[in-house]
This record gives C-alpha cells, structure tokens and sequence, in this order.
C-alpha cells in the first residue's frame, strides 16, 4: 500500500508544486510504477510486453483520431464552414442561449456513442465560432473559457447518460455480475447532479469564471 501511496503523493504534489506539467506527472507515475513492480518482483516481463502492446494500440488510436480531426480541420478552413454558419446563426436573430442549449444537448447526445476526444476535436472548430459570435455578456475570452468549460461538463454527461452512455458498459464489463439496468439506476442521481450542475454554470458564469477574473 505504501509504495502506492507515495507515488500518487509524488505525483500529484509534483503536478500541484509546479515541478512538471500533468503529462508529464503521468509519465513519472507509470516510470515509477513500473520500478516498483520490477523491484518487488510483481510484474514479469510478460506482464511488461502486454503493457506495452496495450499502450502502443491506445497511442495509435489516439494519433489516427488527432490525424482525422487535422485532415477534417483543414476542410473546415478551405471550406469556411465555421464562418458562414457563424454568420448565418446570428443572422437568423436567435436568442444566444437558445443556440447554446442546443449546442450542449446535442453534445449530451454524442457523448452516449462517441468518444470524448474525437468528440471535442471534430465539433468544436465548427461551433466555438458561432458561439464566440453570439452574445452572452461577456468579453470574447471569457466566452471561449466557459463555453469550454461547458463542453467539458456535458462530454462527461454524455458518457453516463442513457440509452447508451459508454462508462455505463465500461462499468458493466468490469463487474459482470451486476445488471446493466441496475447500473445505470445507480448512475442516475449522478447523472441529475451533472445537470444540476451544468444548469448553475450556464446560468452563473460567473461561478466558473470567477477564479479567472481574480487572476486577471
């Protein structure tokens, strides 16, 4: 337990103290782990071929979805997609957080079958400018900071949320033995607290705004 302990110790005071960034926290919290299997002779070195098998599938994965997204972005630009619908949103004279609930549940509804990653890279060169237009009462920087910090609410609702909801059968594969209708009945209270939630943040944002204007 101690060995355990000590490394997220490590690594979160190290990401918190300012001594390396979050990724790099991660890469010394596996480093670490691996030694101390190594060392308490835990970990085989089949056990470290599969690891590192997983993490170069996980990693090409991840860099085919950054590969789409970047050919997808570049049709954007040639194609000026986001600036024309930008233009024709607002020209259509629709309240702003009307757009923006659209927007969000519509970002709920992806997030039931679509990975969060792929998700935030393919939709937000095409809506964060027609949001960016729109007017919240807010300066332009604090639009593009809380409408992130939106997305990233409602992308973590959509992985909880029914009739799909991708955790929900992450959590039904791990534990076999539990109904996927009792799952999601236990997701629920979470899944009203997250609504809750993103209801106080559209409504107040100041609420998600406030630490930055106290920096600024």
């Amino acid at each position: 337990v101690w060995p355990v302990a000590l490394v997220a110790l490590l690594v979160v005071g190290g990401i918190y103290g300012g001594v390396f960034t979050p990724t790099e926290g991660a890469a010394v919290g596996a480093t670490l782990t691996l030694a101390i299997g190594l060392l308490r002779r835990s970990l085989g070195w089949q056990g470290v071929k599969e690891a590192l098998i997983q993490t170069a599938e996980t990693s090409a994965m991840i860099f085919l979805v950054l590969l789409g997204a970047e050919f997808f972005n570049g049709f954007l630009g040639l194609s000026q997609l986001p600036t024309v619908a930008a233009e024709w949103i607002t020209g259509l004279g629709l309240p702003a957080f009307g757009v923006l609930a659209a927007f969000l549940a519509f970002y709920i509804l992806l997030g039931a079958v679509m990975d969060e990653l792929a998700m935030i890279l393919l939709t937000l060169p095409v809506f964060f400018p027609i949001v960016s237009a729109l007017d919240f009462g807010l300066s332009g920087e604090e639009t593009g900071i809380w409408f992130g910090i939106l997305v990233l609410v409602v992308v973590g609702i959509g992985l909880t949320a029914p009739p799909v909801g991708l955790n929900v059968f992450v959590v039904s594969a791990i534990a076999r033995d539990v109904p996927i209708t009792r799952i999601y009945r236990g997701a629920l209270p979470f899944l009203a607290t997250d609504l809750l939630r993103l209801g106080i943040l559209v409504a107040f944002p100041g609420v998600s705004l406030g630490l930055v204007r106290l920096l600024t």
